[in-house]
């Protein structure tokens, strides 16, 4: 069982939904966004998504992406951000971390390499936005064989047909994309969504979060009412890219995890 299965049975015994908290690693610098980081856990964050800076993110809105350009700009690399993990694993050994990002950097290290680094650091899922179920031969299955979750994304156009090969070798959550198009753009609507997380649920038994589009403690309580809990990122992000304190970052971190718990 990993941190991530361990964190939602706890969730599921407790009645409580998820709540998902996206930041990009080094944005604006290492020391910033790791103190974000080690002050999510007390905010009400069940589960941390770490981003990967990359130079083509193409599944992200201008929000993610000029982070990512930040980090990159202030010298942030795939190993800094294992860093990161392990510096926060110091002090935290129970919150689950997923990396989120793209394959290049990962492909580049070289996947066992990278496998076994990210483990040791305290990595315990992944995201990787642009390898398909087609190709979980080179780094899905490694994944779960290093003991790793590999968490796949489910849109609104993830038909009946797709979907069963979107879930297979998922593992950790589902991440329902709420809207179409890119990461910080329309807001997600619960009516929606409901119904879209019902079909998933219907045919897997890992929990579903619903992320891209959750702005406000008021938006996450409806989206965390009709899935497993809720994810959110573009906000987040757009207030550390505003250069606001931590403290002011993980004040408002709070008030979603609130929203996200009163579901």
């Amino acid at each position: 069982m990993t941190r991530i299965d361990a964190k939602f049975a706890a969730l599921k015994d407790e009645g409580k939904k998820a709540f998902v908290a996206y930041i990009m690693a080094g944005d604006p610098d290492v020391a910033t966004s790791l103190a974000v980081m080690k002050g999510m856990p007390a905010a009400g964050v069940d589960v941390i998504e770490l981003g990967l800076p990359f130079t083509d993110p193409m599944a992200d809105g201008p929000t993610i992406q000029l982070a990512g350009q930040r980090a990159l700009d202030g010298g942030m690399t795939l190993q800094k951000t294992l860093d990161m993990a392990a510096e926060f694993r110091k002090g935290d050994d129970t919150t689950p971390i997923v990396l989120m990002g793209y394959y290049n950097p990962i492909y580049s290290r070289g996947v066992d390499k990278f496998l076994k680094d990210a483990t040791a650091a305290g990595i315990d899922g992944l995201i990787v936005v642009d390898l398909p179920p087609e190709e979980d031969d080179e780094l899905c299955i490694p994944a779960n064989k290093a003991g790793m979750n590999f968490i796949r994304l489910a849109t609104p156009t993830t038909d009946d047909k797709r979907l069963p090969k979107v879930l297979t070798n998922t593992s950790g959550f589902v991440y329902y994309v709420s809207i179409t198009g890119i990461t910080g753009a329309a807001e997600a609507q619960a009516d929606t969504v409901a119904p879209e997380v019902a079909r998933i649920k219907a045919a897997t038994d890992i929990p579903v979060i619903v992320g891209f589009g959750v702005k406000t403690p008021e938006t996450a309580q409806a989206i965390a009412g009709v899935a497993d809990g809720t994810v959110v990122g573009s906000a987040i992000v757009e207030k550390i890219g505003k250069g606001e304190s931590p403290e002011d970052v993980l004040a408002f971190v709070k008030s979603l995890a609130d929203g996200a718990h009163r579901a």
